[in-house]
């Protein structure tokens, strides 16, 4: 698999092999992305969950083996994160580092070999979550380079500050005997004797066999119980809840007596709205050439997916693909030269689709925007630090569009990105001078951004689409209507 690729697996106990040398946990995760308490976390300190269904077997030859049982985790917990973590040392270190899971007859049913490692000290390597009633696999290859502290505190864990790595002689974490692991009566993912040490190709460590104890620590672990404090009870912020309603939309902020001259690039033209129900093909003609800002609202909670229709009939790049309930969005598209643009709609339940001019799209400034899904934003103040908070579950992808000295309005220049990553994270990209175009090109789910240590701008602004006309606030467009559904 490729970072961000998924993929179904059996609903049984799959064993997982981390290679090469690193420390591994594992984290159970409720719908709020958080754990419930220290019991959630299974590692060298507490290698066998209180359910049973995830246990740490224990490190061969570099590789360390987690075993996980599907079928009895939990109902109230929907992921389990498999993560990574370097006591020295950075993740780019480690040579062959990889993520693969086994059914019980040694099939590999999933693998991710991480390519992109860098300063990381830890890394949520892998999830395996719930999806249509069964579990799916997904290539993470998410890195903290606060390390495991920051990984697990972004996950719910309260890490106690004043704890020092010293503790590291607690009473040996490791030592509990495999006959004590069956104690829990319901472990019905456990395989017969007879099963595991046959058929399991793998060469899984000792484990496999009831008498011997393969997983004894080496030494190193021993500091791992210190940031995991029994004593801390958990808590779910209330912020963290999942949002089932689209946010509102947020108004726009007046921009700043130094910054009253509004964004250009693009034609302009008046806002086309339609709306309708279920799939369909929308048509709109006498636009003028360039990029334009689709606004897509969907009420329901089926598939929702927006392409445009080539001059053959063809369907173009994906414009929007998403599984979100009520989705609602801002994408960027090309309107043709000939000024027909044509859009095929795969939807479930009423909609409406809005194409508005660039200068459309919200202006950023240092009040905060709060919106889901994704989104086109308008930078037109001088260097700027762009805030992000991103609370869903599937990928955050930014991109910029540099636009100072680009003077063809029927095209965008070449994007940068600069976000690329999975699950709920807080992102600071450093902007250039405007102007620039703010592309949240996916976001399944709530976010908020604003612009923090604003610079004057250093050029004059009437290049690259910046002039004495109108206030970008008479160009936004009517994002009410869920109000009026």
């Amino acid at each position: 698999m490729i970072k961000g690729g998924n993929a179904f697996v059996p609903t049984v106990p799959l064993r997982i092999a981390v290679r090469n040398g690193v420390d591994v946990a594992a984290l159970l995760l409720t719908e709020t992305g958080r754990v419930r308490g220290d019991g959630d976390i299974v590692f060298h300190g507490a290698p066998v969950h209180p359910s049973g269904a995830v246990r740490l077997l224990g490190e061969e030859n570099g590789t360390s083996w987690l075993e996980t049982g599907l079928t009895a985790v939990e109902e109230e917990v929907v992921r389990v994160l498999v993560v990574g973590s370097m006591e020295s040392g950075a993740m780019r270190d480690v040579h062959g580092l990889s993520v693969e899971a086994f059914a019980q007859d040694g099939t590999s049913v999933a693998r991710y070999d991480v390519t992109d490692a860098g300063g990381e000290t830890a890394m949520v390597l892998a999830e395996l979550y719930r999806r249509a009633g069964g579990w799916k696999f997904r290539a993470v290859g998410q890195g903290y380079l606060n390390g495991l502290a920051g990984l697990v505190t972004d996950h719910g864990v309260d890490v106690a500050q004043s704890a020092p790595v010293p503790p590291a002689p607690a009473p040996l974490p490791f030592q509990v005997p495999i006959p004590a692991a069956p104690a829990p009566a319901p472990v019905p993912y456990q395989p017969p004797a007879a099963a595991a040490p046959a058929p399991v190709p793998f060469q899984p460590p000792a484990p496999a066999a009831p008498a011997a104890v393969p997983f004894q620590p080496p030494a190193p672990p021993a500091p791992a119980p210190a940031p995991y404090p029994a004593s801390v009870p958990f808590q779910v912020p209330a912020a963290q809840a999942p949002v089932s309603e689209p946010l509102p939309p947020h108004p726009v902020p007046a921009p700043p007596a130094a910054e009253t001259r509004a964004w250009t690039f693009g034609a302009d033209f008046e806002p086309y709205t339609q709306t309708g129900r279920d799939n369909d093909v929308i048509t709109v003609e006498g636009l003028p050439p360039g990029p334009v800002v689709v606004d897509l609202a969907v009420r329901g909670d089926g598939y929702t997916g927006l392409w445009p229709l080539t001059g053959f009939n063809k369907e173009g790049d994906t414009l929007v693909n998403s599984t979100e309930e009520d989705f609602q969005g801002r994408v960027l598209t090309q309107v043709p030269e000939n000024g027909r643009l044509r859009l095929r709609l795969k939807a479930e339940g009423p909609w409406q689709l809005q194409v508005l001019p660039l200068a459309a799209a919200t202006r950023l400034t240092e009040e905060q925007v709060e919106r889901r899904g994704p989104d086109v934003l308008l930078h037109t103040a001088g260097t700027a630090d762009l805030a992000i908070h991103y609370r869903g579950d599937d990928n955050l992808i930014v991109n910029l569009f540099e636009l100072a000295g680009h003077d063809d309005h029927t095209c965008l220049p070449s994007d940068e990105n600069v976000v690329n990553e999975i699950g709920k994270r807080r992102e600071t990209v450093p902007l250039p001078e405007g102007p620039v175009l703010v592309q949240l090109e996916m976001a399944d789910g709530p976010w908020r951004a604003h612009l923090k240590r604003v610079e004057p701008h250093s050029r004059p602004l009437d290049r690259g689409g910046l002039a004495n006309v109108t206030d970008i606030r008479s160009a936004q467009a009517d994002r009410s209507w869920w109000s009026r559904r």
